[in-house]
């Protein structure tokens, strides 16, 4: 159900030109540089005179800051790379938060760690991530507010520890021996093999980190072996990381933002009351959260290598890692406001007292008012683990052939998440107050809140939850060196991957059919309370009473999944897709020159033929039925990536490329509600025809290595991004659907027949441009231990307007894409001597929008503030084989703070704190 839209123009022609004019300014330049060389290459000294050249060790950041520039020199493409010197030494405790480091790089956090990445812009759908060249996907569990458990095709990289990875690599251009699927980027994440070692290898490290909010102190232990036998010809290496954190995540939330008929849907009792009307907005639960998280990361990689002959080799890898996590979410806060006249909420509830500023009700006495205490308890983890095996060998000097195969498996089981709550009724003198801080209010609940009597149980909910990916991968190339000037490469590759999700929940999460307690009352006994109290945020309560998740639990065998908590499919979360992907490429590389000026690179053509075949739980005339959908669509992706060495320290990159991401797995679901009633003929939910997020893109990049170990360079960037995916309504015959005729049995409905579709729909995608400025340099021209320091800047600017639609397909605003900060930099500044080593970094991203239009009536977008944190980092060598660490994380304490935004300003969603983490280490290297 594609929607049409115009073609753009990609500015392809005008790079061009702009590198046409470049290279011939340059061509005098570098034919005079070129006179002074030999043909060997050797620039050949003033006669009579002697060069003695002196061996420099660079080691430690310095060193992995050179490594990393030396692989953005040497690739055709634009790539960014960071590189760990040496295991365990990666510069950042968490993958994620390693990768803000690179230019364009955005992450969003949760629990205050590094969970996805957003590339130029485009958010972690649009991102593909491989493992050892084999692509990957995990997905983890999270709050309600942080989008819950993962099932989408964004990575979670909260899996791994970083101890695990040597390399980290983001590609952002497209070259055809780089498999589909990305319009961000392609992030390559390598880890360890024994080839990499100078013989026998033994590195240990332990750490003890420090989380301040919580106060608790955490062990984080990694250890690495390898060595190589028969000269070189066979190695074996196993790594092993384990971690522990305990964090406490403390703040506020709103609730969103609602409003009501008549005087607001309240009972203005009093004449102080506010004057209230129908478009005055009052938070839905103003609450207090606390959240308790505990989690342990289990990683291990084992890694064989075998080189039989020199023109010969083979290797093995394997990568296990588990991350176990409990969290309890504790929240207090007042439920009548979002509970109409039927639940005994509005308009029962009586304003005594009230401040109206911008539209909105930010100060309330109220009566009447009913209060709620929650408490959540999650258990979940997941299972990541992979197998590749590849190989390569040289027929000849000009000729070679390698293959890969590999399977990997991300699941995701989250089997307890449960919620018990219990209110306390028709409490009086109730106020909120958001006139101080928005992000802080001072909530009075007109009670004790740490009184255990006369809270009612009121409701027990059990949603129990489970995401599986996999990847079977195959592929075989070819690499094939024609002329001293050109190479070309060829290969296929055969990708299938799966995908499937169940969530259960109880038919009702009421009280209906639980007995009584013990007294014949639903007032919950004081022994099966418990506290909860705060320790950062402001406000009041600092403590309050809430239920016993563990007691209730045993009390009611709330886990027996039989009469009243008996569960059953969530047919929205209850699905699946599978695709087999084949696709073949042929590329050519070259080196050549354009007068005096050398030019490099390559082009090629990859085609991706992709089938789909996506299963859900539709609903037809109230029946659930087991939905299976199945299309096919093949895309032919032209690339082009070419790099012009303007002098042997000047280069120019250009990039032009199609590329294509497949649509979101949520939206490809058949599990429809598909209703016929009289002449309305309806069906919701979503759309298992929709084509992939295509566009055009083209790069332009100038980077000046003015100096060993240094760089300075721009990059701009243009993406036109042919369709969007939103959800939207369109009127259609059923059979354009693709939907089984066999849901309209009984119904009386045909094929035939026009149905309102509100389902996600490839809608006009938009424009995405910006720039990246990157300036790194070591300060060897200092005198004396200045010569130690070094920096490492980038600024990036990001521009998009998508024009997103209403839920009735009309226009809705033309603004960001979601997720996009238009503005975002980062800043490190590193010291490395012989004993001593010390780097601080600070990493800004501006605010971005989560969704648009809002979900509340009455707002235009809900967004989140943007950030800035600091972290910090010290090692002293005791010796050459011991070093000891000390680390700083989020030093300023930053919050994370989302809002709804119309145009009388903004409002209040979430507040979250987790305070600042330190760790001490010690490493030892053998």
């Amino acid at each position: 159900m594609p929607v049409r839209h115009h073609h753009r123009k990609t500015p392809v022609t005008i790079l061009a030109v702009s590198i046409g004019l470049a290279l011939q300014m340059g061509a005098a330049a570098h034919a005079q540089e070129a006179a002074q060389t030999t043909e060997s290459g050797q620039t050949t000294p003033a006669e009579g005179t002697v060069d003695t050249l002196d061996t420099v060790s660079v080691t430690g950041y310095r060193a992995s800051v050179e490594r990393a520039l030396d692989i953005k020199r040497g690739e055709a493409g634009v790539v960014d790379a960071i590189v760990a010197e040496d295991i365990g030494k990666f510069p950042d405790l968490n993958l994620a938060e390693s990768l803000q480091r690179i230019p364009g790089v955005v992450i969003t956090r949760d629990a205050g760690e590094g969970r996805n990445i957003s590339v130029r812009g485009l958010g972690p759908d649009f991102t593909r991530v491989r493992i050892n060249g084999m692509e990957a996907l995990t997905t983890v569990g999270s709050t309600d507010q942080n989008g819950g458990s993962n099932r989408g095709r964004g990575f979670d990289f909260n899996v791994f520890a970083s101890d695990l990875f040597s390399q980290l690599i983001v590609r952002k251009t497209a070259q055809a021996d780089v498999e589909e699927g990305s319009l961000g980027a392609t992030v390559d994440l390598r880890t360890a093999r024994p080839f990499d070692y100078d013989g026998f290898t033994l590195v240990a490290s332990g750490q003890a980190s420090y989380a301040d909010m919580g106060d608790t102190t955490d062990p984080r232990v990694a250890g690495l072996i390898a060595n190589t036998w028969a000269d070189g010809k066979f190695g074996a290496l196993l790594s092993v990381a384990y971690s522990e954190r305990r964090a406490l995540e403390e703040g506020s939330g709103s609730g969103r933002w609602a409003r009501g008929t008549s005087n607001n849907g309240f009972n203005p009792a009093s004449p102080y009351a506010p004057a209230l009307s129908a478009d005055t907005f009052h938070p839905r639960f103003p609450r207090y959260t606390l959240m308790e998280h505990d989690q342990k990361r289990t990683g291990v990689t084992a890694s064989l290598q075998f080189k039989p002959t020199d023109r010969t080799q083979f290797a093995f890898d394997a990568l296990y890692s588990k991350i176990d996590a409990v969290r309890d979410e504790k929240y207090i806060e007042a439920i009548s406001f979002s509970r109409g006249a039927s639940q005994n909420g509005k308009p029962q509830t009586i304003v005594r007292d009230g401040v109206v500023e911008n539209g909105a009700l930010v100060y309330g006495l109220f009566d009447d008012v009913d209060i709620r205490s929650e408490s959540r308890h999650d258990e979940w983890n997941t299972v990541f683990t992979q197998l590749g095996l590849e190989g390569e060998h040289e027929f000849t000097d000009n000729f070679k052939i390698s293959g890969k195969l590999g399977t990997s498996k991300s699941e995701h089981e989250n089997p307890i998440q449960t919620t018990i709550i219990m209110d306390k009724l028709n409490v009086d003198n109730y106020s909120y107050d958001y006139r101080g801080n928005p992000y802080s209010p001072v909530i009075d609940y007109g009670i004790d809140p740490t009184d255990p009597n006369g809270w009612t149980l009121a409701e027990i909910r059990i949603r129990p939850q489970y995401v599986e990916n996999d990847f079977d991968v195959a592929q075989l190339d070819f690499n094939w060196n024609i002329s001293p000037g050109f190479r070309l490469k060829g290969g296929l590759q055969a990708k299938d991957y799966s995908f499937s999700t169940r969530e259960l929940r109880r038919s009702t999460e009421g009280l209906t059919g639980v007995p009584m307690f013990t007294d014949g009352t639903r007032i919950v006994p004081m022994d099966l309370t418990e506290q909860a109290s705060l320790s950062g945020v402001n406000g009041s309560p600092g403590t309050w009473v809430i239920p016993d998740y563990q007691g209730i639990a045993d009390f009611y065998d709330i886990y027996s999944n039989s009469g009243p908590f008996a569960l059953n499919e969530r047919a929205v979360n209850t699905r699946s897709v599978e695709e087999e992907d084949r696709g073949v490429y042929l590329m050519g590389e070259f080196s050549a020159d354009l007068g005096a000026i050398p030019v490099s690179g390559n082009v090629g053509v990859r085609y991706v033929r992709t089938k789909q075949s996506s299963t859900g739980i539709a609903t037809a005339s109230g029946t659930p039925v087991a939905t299976t959908v199945s299309r096919e669509y093949s895309d032919t992706l032209p690339s082009m990536n070419l790099v012009a060495e303007i002098t042997p320290d000047f280069l120019i990159r250009l990039g032009a490329a199609k590329v294509m991401t497949r649509p979101g797995l949520g939206s490809l679901t058949p599990g429809v509600t598909v209703n016929v009633s009289g002449g309305a003929r309806t069906v919701s939910g979503g759309n298992p025809n929709l084509d992939p997020i295509r566009a055009k893109t083209a790069d332009l990049g100038f980077e000046w290595y003015f100096d060993e170990g240094a760089m300075l360079g721009l990059g701009l960037f243009y993406k036109d991004i042919e369709s969007f995916i939103q959800t939207t309504r369109v009127v259609q015959p059923y059979s354009a659907s693709g939907l089984p005729a066999s849901l309209l049995d009984g119904t009386g409905a045909g094929v035939n027949d026009d149905f309102v579709f509100s389902v996600p729909l490839n809608t006009p995608g938009g424009e995405l441009t910006g720039f990246e400025a990157n300036y790194t340099q070591p300060f060897t021209f200092l005198p004396g231990k200045f010569a130690n320091l070094g920096v490492q800047l980038n600024y990036t600017y990001v521009d998009s307007q998508i024009q997103y639609l209403t839920s009735t397909g009309a226009n809705s605003f033309k603004t960001d894409l979601t997720g996009l900060s238009k503005h975002s930099w980062n800043a490190t500044l590193y010291y490395e001597g012989e004993r001593f080593s010390g780097r601080v970094s600070a990493t800004n991203r501006d605010d971005f929008l989560l969704q648009v239009p809002a979900t509340e009536s009455g707002f235009d977008v809900h967004g989140q503030t943007g950030t800035t944190t600091v972290d910090a980092s010290v090692r002293y060598k005791i010796n050459d084989k011991l070093e000891l660490s000390l680390e700083g994380i989020n030093l300023t304490d930053e919050p994370q703070e989302s809002w709804v935004q119309n145009a009388n300003g903004q409002l209040p969603l979430d507040y979250s704190e987790t305070g600042r983490q330190y760790l001490l280490g010690l490493r030892y290297k053998f």
